[in-house]
């Protein structure tokens, strides 16, 4: 059941680091601001945030590791 619950969480990470890509390439995102519920907005900012972070965070890691190259478009 545990693993169950990490596996799913995982998952909805990776769905907000997708969106967070999707955003910043392209401008598009989800239209939270048709979240009445102020609460479940809350909730949704939030996760969208989580993937916000992680993208930061995988781009850091990425650009410091001699793996990576940066070529120009």
């Amino acid at each position: 059941m545990l693993g169950r619950l990490f596996h799913w969480t995982i998952d909805a990470l990776l769905v907000s680091t997708v969106l967070a890509g999707v955003k910043r390439l392209t401008g598009i995102q989800p239209a939270t601001s048709l979240i009445k519920n102020k609460e479940i907005h809350g909730y949704v900012d939030s996760y969208l945030k989580a993937g916000d972070w992680v993208l930061d965070a995988t781009i850091l890691v990425m650009s410091q590791s001699s793996y990576f190259e940066k070529k120009r478009l």
